[in-house]
């Protein structure tokens, strides 16, 4: 059994409890951000946290103590010692009442750790009949509000696929359920810019630094293009993972050429900077 950080405290997993009166339990009233480790280091926590910070503000919520937060992570990450694993860092209201409503209490944070296999290097991926609302009030933060991420996944992976991609309200390409997208198309890497609904992901920013990426609507009926040659999709545990099938098209050299160096060029920074 590994331990859990909770509002500053160390505590084992099993036995680690919050109330039944959380309101990031009770109606999801919470951000939170996903951390990948690798060779017991946890990669790029400012930016991580930096998000965190943002979405608690877009939600209304306390600014966190990003110093206390980077204090467990750290914490947790060396005292489980997984050489490859996944942390979670949650952070919510803290207790509520039963319903909408916040009562103005503490918020309530929490650092928890999973170990993890690699992902594969490609993945299936089916497009979901229900679109992301970008104008909604939740567009673009990462909150603990993931139910319709859920029933989405479960849908795809009914059909077989790894991953669900959304279209957005104008008809045009958004995000993956917890993934960016980026497509080429005639020799130009595309993704859909955040105007279009997605969140601002850590490997989607890293990737518009490392590789030539433009920002662009990309309407779902052109990814049945013939001049789409390379789909893949980017997050924390993910790094990029070609896509080898979309909906009922197949891309049989998948991961191509530019995933591949996608790949390659996140690797070689996650090697020499743990923290960029």
């Amino acid at each position: 059994m590994g331990v859990v950080w909770i509002d500053g405290s160390l505590l084992d997993e099993s036995t680690a409890c919050v109330s039944v009166f959380d309101h990031g339990l009770v109606v999801g009233d919470g951000a939170f951000e996903t951390l990948v480790v690798v060779d017991r280091r946890a990669f790029a926590i400012r930016r991580h946290l930096e998000r965190l910070e943002r979405t608690a503000v877009g939600m209304g919520l306390l600014v966190p103590d990003l110093r206390s937060l980077r204090a467990g992570i750290e914490a947790v990450v060396a005292e489980n010692g997984y050489e490859r694993a996944k942390v979670r860092v949650t952070y919510t209201a803290g207790d509520g009442e039963l319903g909408s409503g916040r009562v103005g209490g503490r918020p309530r944070a929490i650092v928890a750790e999973q170990p993890i296999e690699l992902e594969a290097p490609t993945c299936a991926v089916e497009v979901a009949p229900w679109p992301r609302n970008e104008r909604g009030v939740l567009s673009g933060l990462k909150t603990t509000s993931y139910a319709e991420n859920v029933v989405a996944l479960a849908w795809a992976r009914s059909r077989g696929a790894d991953e669900v991609l959304f279209g957005n309200l104008a008809g045009n390409l958004c995000e993956g359920s917890g993934s960016n997208v980026f497509v080429v198309r005639a020799g130009r890497v595309l993704t859909p810019p955040l105007s279009a609904g997605p969140l601002a992901g850590v490997t989607r920013a890293l990737l518009l630094e490392l590789l030539e990426v433009e920002e662009a609507d990309i309407a779902l009926a052109d990814l049945d293009d013939q001049d789409v040659s390379e789909v893949f999709v980017t997050s924390t545990l993910r790094f990029v993972q070609g896509v080898h099938r979309l909906g009922e098209r197949v891309f049989a050299d998948a991961p191509g050429p530019v995933t591949r160096l996608a790949q390659e060029r996140l690797a070689e920074l996650v090697a020499k900077d743990m923290d960029p």
